[in-house]
C-alpha cells in the first residue's frame, strides 16, 4: 500500500477525477472523506470505497461557503483523528466568453476555482503541522500551464492555483507540507462535456457535447481523452511519500498537449 494510515479529504469526489482518486487512495490504505455537492453521489462513492474494505466519510455542502470550506478539515479530523493530505479538486469551467459576460458566472467561478482552496487551505494547513507535514494538492488543469481561445476566465483562475502552488510551495517546504498540482488535459468525464457545451460556447452546427469531447481528445499527441482513473494515478504519487522530494510542481497529464 502507499498510502497506509493516511487521512486525507478529496474535493469534487462524486464524479470524474475525484471518484476515481478517493476510491484509489482508500484502495492505497488511506481513510478518506469524499466532498461534494451532491450528497447522493458522495455517499455512493462512500459505498464503494466501503464495499471493498475502506474507510471513508461523505461530506455534502456548498464549498462557496466559507464555513463549509473550513468544516470539511475539521470534520475530517474529527472522524479520522489527524489530516496528512487535501485534494483540492472542486473547480468551475465559468463562462467562455468576455464580451457580454455574465459576471455572477464569472464569480462563482473565481470563487469554486480559487477562493475555496484558500479557505480549505486555511484550515488544513495547522492540522498538516500538526502531523509533522503533509500535503497539499490542486488541480490546475492545462488551462493553467497554457491559454485558452475558449476558456480566458478559466485561465485566470487555473494560472492563478499554480502561483498559489509556487508561493505556498516555498513558505511551507521548511515544515516538510509539500504543495503541487496536477494539470490534467481534456478528460472523459461528464465536467467535459459540461465544458465544452457551457450556453455561452456557441457550439458549432451539427456538434454535440459528446462529438466535442472526442475532438478534443484527438487533437492532444496521445489522440484521445485521458481516463479519470489517469489522472487519479498522477494524483496519487503526487501525494504520496514516493513524492517526498517534489514540491513547487504543476505536472501536466495531458497526453502530450503540452509538450
Amino acid at each position: 500500500m502507499r498510502l497506509p494510515n493516511k487521512i486525507g479529504i478529496v474535493t469534487a469526489a462524486g464524479s470524474g477525477m475525484g471518484r476515481a482518486g478517493a476510491l484509489r487512495f482508500a484502495r492505497e490504505g488511506a481513510s478518506v472523506a469524499v466532498v461534494d455537492l451532491n450528497a447522493e453521489a458522495a455517499n455512493g462513492v462512500v459505498k464503494e470505497i466501503e464495499a471493498a474494505g475502506g474507510k471513508a466519510i461523505a461530506l455534502s455542502g456548498d464549498l462557496t461557503s466559507d464555513a463549509f470550506a473550513r468544516s470539511i478539515v475539521h470534520d475530517t479530523v474529527k472522524a479520522f483523528g489527524a489530516l496528512d493530505f487535501v485534494w483540492n479538486h472542486v473547480g468551475h469551467p465559468g463562462p467562455s466568453m468576455i464580451e457580454g459576460v455574465d459576471w455572477k458566472d464569472y464569480d462563482l467561478a473565481m470563487n469554486l476555482n480559487v477562493r475555496t482552496v484558500l479557505v480549505t487551505t486555511e484550515a488544513a494547513l495547522p492540522e498538516l503541522r500538526a502531523r509533522g507535514g503533509g500535503a497539499l494538492l490542486y488541480t490546475a488543469s492545462t488551462s493553467g500551464l497554457t491559454g485558452s481561445q475558449f476558456s480566458p476566465i478559466y485561465n485566470i483562475a487555473k494560472f492563478g492555483i499554480v502561483g498559489l502552488v509556487h508561493g505556498l510551495s516555498k513558505r511551507y517546504a521548511r515544515e516538510k507540507i509539500r504543495v503541487n498540482a496536477v494539470c490534467p488535459g481534456p478528460v472523459d468525464t461528464p465536467m467535459l462535456r459540461v465544458f465544452v457545451a457551457r450556453p455561452d460556447s456557441q457550439l458549432p452546427q451539427g456538434e454535440t457535447a459528446e462529438t466535442l469531447v472526442q475532438k478534443r481528445g484527438g487533437q492532444v499527441p496521445m489522440g484521445r481523452p485521458a481516463r479519470p482513473e489517469e489522472i487519479a494515478n498522477a494524483a496519487l504519487f503526487l501525494i504520496s511519500d514516493e513524492a517526498s522530494y517534489v514540491t513547487g510542481v504543476a505536472l501536466p497529464v495531458d497526453g502530450g498537449a503540452t509538450a
